[in-house]
């Protein structure tokens, strides 16, 4: 048999609640850690004194009591862990297993026994049920009764409420009444809280932000009390489970958390971080409400009875001995801002600060998140919704829920990266920091994979495919060809006024030439689309251009660069090249500028043989044959137009060297101009017309009649 036995999804009961568990025997200590709450039972070997196997409704569980009156109750082992558990005990713990059956009689007269702290119904000397004192809030006592009131659980499906018990007189010769025992039994082990005697310490006028509010803190023993102008809360220090002191991001306050299980409630608000705000310059005295003596023999030298100081260290130094729980503090982190611990993001709407520890995240102020490392399933890094300038980092646990932490500054990337990477968390999109940090040469906007534009791509390829089955599917537009007129003339064609009065010539005005207008435009959709010019592709056997005098020495001083200043980020090295560069004399910048120059003239010397060989697309004879085509379309659009042209233009020298224009065309021409005139203007046309016809000569036709 070894050293030590492991049970997994060991369940433990906690205020009517099942949460499972990691359970292990080892020789020197039982140790069960809650799953949910990463909280940690530690029962050392040595104060094991009885163990019992039950069946319970969950399998079969085991109990332990201890010497200093404390009850363990675990469920969820099989029937045959028995012989394995039971062989462990009496091997190392010097205990034996012993098995004990439960009364499911259902009979509800019996025995009330007051074992530690439960209280226990026996019938036939067979339990029936066992009630945890510490989850009992009310006690109350009636005529020969008396009910128990238990606090509740919001994890619970089912809750009990009370239970109530009859308790028979006494005999008349019996001073003490049975009813009074009964409960003075129940609240000297429940969990009510009484503000008896006075407080250790008091707190006045503490600012705290959940919830929000100012209260005067009141330190008991047992407790702590919140005091305020509208609510009061009292706090059992056994509901504590972690207390977290942390430095704000501009090193002038400090957040004092303390995480609550099960929560405070107001209404229907639970709290379950109670968070204090302090300032660093805040300085107090304090003095405790005890004698030395008994300062010194309750709290071991960790409180003295007199104390100055911060109040953030008073309060946090008070709680570490009272509740008796080491305070977290932040790790190695170190974020973009010098001295930060932290890291401002959102959540949920609302801008906060996200802490990394050495064994989770805490997120403070509204609402507050604590995430331990080993609830968490994967983490990923995402770019942000609204700007390239920042990103979320998300979380997701592995109950499948998931905590989203957006606008972060993309400077905070490489360390939160680093962070996780360290704690061996998995990350969903590695690949992509491991590219980038390959590509180191690559634009500060290409090191990231953009989700977006990729989706945009396939968006386009979607539409384009879409659109040729489109165009597959309609009749093909045989009335368009390059070579040939077309029946309508679009609006930027040479003959567009043919059309346009060719179609008014029945005189219907502007109606008919609106018509010809929205046929071009149907033609004009129809007309199929002109395929798109491919990306010019690169010759790779071309020489590259030389590099500026700056980029030659950058090339020669980046691993320097990086190795003086580790963790530095891409644009970060950028940045302080340039503050180097114009910081160098002007003699190193000629030596440079010289080994630019050379290499200019290595490029120019390499670019000439490329050319003479026939590489590249700008050789000579393709140059000159690029301006013969270029003229030969000059010169045939010039010659279309002189003879294709528009007839109806003629130019002011065509008209006034025309000479063949016959006498009647002329009087064709002045019998129009004379009906659009006035009667008088008529008149004194055709007196003029008499004259001309009287000292006109007879033509040659009329001669020859």
């Amino acid at each position: 048999m070894g050293d030590t036995l492991e049970f997994n999804e060991i369940y433990h009961e906690s205020k009517g609640s099942w949460n499972d568990g990691r359970l292990r025997f080892s020789k020197q200590n039982v140790v069960y850690k809650s799953s949910k709450t990463g909280k940690v039972d530690n029962i050392p070997a040595a104060e094991l004194s009885v163990a019992t196997w039950r069946r319970v409704c969950l399998g079969h569980g085991i109990k332990l009591a201890t010497s200093s009156g404390h009850v363990y109750k675990y469920d969820g082992f099989r029937d045959t862990d028995y012989e394995r558990i039971s062989e462990f005990f009496k091997a190392n713990y010097k205990v034996e297993l012993t098995e004990k059956d439960m009364c499911v009689k259902g009979w509800n007269w019996g025995t009330a026994k007051f074992s530690g702290p439960l209280l226990s119904f026996d019938v036939n000397d067979s339990s029936v049920f066992e009630i945890p004192l510490a989850s009992v809030s009310q006690c109350a006592t009636g005529k020969n009764e008396v009910t128990l009131e238990f606090h509740q659980n919001d994890d619970a499906e089912v809750s009990l409420m009370e239970v109530r018990f009859y308790v028979p007189p006494g005999p008349a010769d019996e001073g003490a009444d049975p009813v009074e025992a009964f409960a003075q039994n129940v609240r000297s082990k429940a969990d009510v809280i009484q503000a008896t005697g006075d407080a250790v310490c008091v707190f006045k006028e503490l600012q705290c932000l959940t919830p929000r509010g100012r209260y005067d803190i009141l330190i008991y023993p047992a407790f702590l009390h919140l005091h305020g102008k509208t609510f009061d809360y009292k706090i059992p220090y056994t509901t504590v489970l972690r207390l977290f002191l942390l430095p704000s991001k501009d090193q002038r306050q400090m957040f004092f958390v303390i995480s609550l299980d099960p929560p405070i409630k107001q209404g229907q608000t639970r709290y379950h971080f109670l968070i204090l705000h302090f300032s660093k310059e805040e300085e107090l005295k304090l003095t405790l409400n005890m004698s030395e003596e008994e300062v010194e023999k309750r709290y071991e030298g960790k409180l003295s009875k007199n104390m100055s100081g911060s109040l953030y260290e008073m309060v946090s130094r008070v709680m570490k001995a009272l509740v008796n729980r080491k305070i977290t503090v932040p790790g190695n982190f170190q974020g973009n801002t010098p001295g930060a611990q932290c890291i401002t993001c959102s959540y949920k709407a609302q801008s906060g600060l996200l802490y990394p520890l050495e064994r989770g995240f805490i997120y403070v102020h509204k609402p507050p998140v604590h995430l331990r490392f080993e609830e968490i399933s994967s983490v990923n890094f995402a770019r942000g919704t609204t700007t390239t300038r920042s990103f979320d980092f998300e979380v997701e646990t592995k109950q499948g829920n998931q905590f989203t932490f957006s606008s972060i500054e993309r400077e905070e990337y490489g360390k939160l990266f680093d962070f996780v990477n360290a704690k061996k968390l998995h990350i969903k999109n590695r690949g992509f920091k491991e590219k980038a940090k390959n590509n180191e040469y690559s634009d500060s906007d290409d090191d990231q994979h953009d989700a977006y534009l990729e989706r945009m791509k396939a968006e386009g390829k979607i539409r384009e495919e879409g659109d040729g089955s489109n165009d597959s599917d309609e009749e093909t537009d045989e009335s368009f060809n390059p070579g040939e007129e077309s029946d309508v003339a679009e609006e930027y064609d040479s003959n567009a006024s043919e059309s346009d009065s060719g179609s008014g010539g029945d005189g219907s005005g502007d109606e008919g030439k609106k018509k010809p207008a929205k046929k071009a435009k149907v033609v004009k959709e129809k007309r199929e689309r002109k395929p798109r010019k491919g990306k010019k592709q690169k010759d790779t056997n071309a020489p590259k251009r030389p590099m500026s005098s700056y980029m030659l020495w950058l090339n020669s001083s980046r691993e320097r660069i990086k190795s003086e200043n580790p963790g530095i980020s891409i644009t970060e090295i950028s940045k302080k090249a340039g503050e180097m560069w114009k910081q160098i004399g002007k003699e190193d910048k000629e030596e440079w500028d010289g080994k630019a120059e050379e290499a200019k003239k290595t490029y120019e010397k390499a670019m000439k043989e490329y050319r003479e060989s026939g590489g590249g697309s700008s050789t000579p004879a393709k140059k000159e044959s690029k301006k013969e085509d270029k003229k030969r379309k000059s010169g045939g659009g010039e010659k279309e137009k002189e003879q294709g042209g528009n007839d109806s233009f003629k130019s002011r020298e065509f008209i006034s060297s025309e000479e063949s224009s016959s006498d009647g065309e002329r009087k064709k021409a002045k019998k129009a101009k004379k009906a659009k005139g006035t009667p008088q203007s008529r008149d004194k046309e055709s007196e003029e017309e008499k004259e001309e016809a009287m000292t006109t000569p007879p033509s040659s036709e009329e001669d020859s009649d």
